[in-house]
């Protein structure tokens, strides 16, 4: 069989709150809702933005990290693969589906005030060195051998 890829790479801004629970199993999931944007000029020469929102769901580390983190506002680099549930409606007896996406990685894109900045959720530690003070950063003297170009 040749192979195939299932891999989704989004930047956008959370919804509404993620909803966190605990399994049975006792693995944390979380479910979240991400907007992404596109701009583009219709037909009159009018600039119109579309909103797409999708479904996400994250398990484990990921899940915790979101529960702690995240909240709605909240820009996120997000990585993962889409997936396709189906059920039968209690009430209708009507099949349900619902598509989403399953978080492999995600980065945290807000500011300070809207969640830490750059965290990922799959490093093993986190950058734990305290902020430079401001005395610190205005001691530190920039030459031309610092310039990378």
């Amino acid at each position: 069989m040749a192979k195939s890829v299932n891999k989704v790479i989004l930047v956008g801004n959370v919804g509404k709150d993620p909803e966190f629970k605990m399994l049975p199993s006792g693995s944390a999931v979380v479910n979240f809702t991400l907007a992404t944007s596109e701009r583009f000029k219709d037909k009159g020469g009018e600039w119109q933005d579309r909103t797409e929102w999708h479904n996400l769901t994250a398990y484990q580390r990921v899940a915790e990290i979101v529960r702690d983190y995240v909240k709605k506002g909240s820009k996120l680099y997000i990585e993962g693969r889409i997936q396709t549930r189906s059920w039968d409606d209690q009430a209708s007896g009507q099949k349900k589906y619902r598509t989403e996406i399953i978080v492999g990685d995600l980065v945290l894109l807000s500011g300070r005030g809207e969640g830490e900045s750059g965290m990922r959720s799959n490093t093993a530690s986190f950058d734990q060195r305290r902020p430079a003070a401001a005395d610190e950063l205005a001691a530190a003297e920039i030459t031309d051998d610092d310039i990378p170009f």
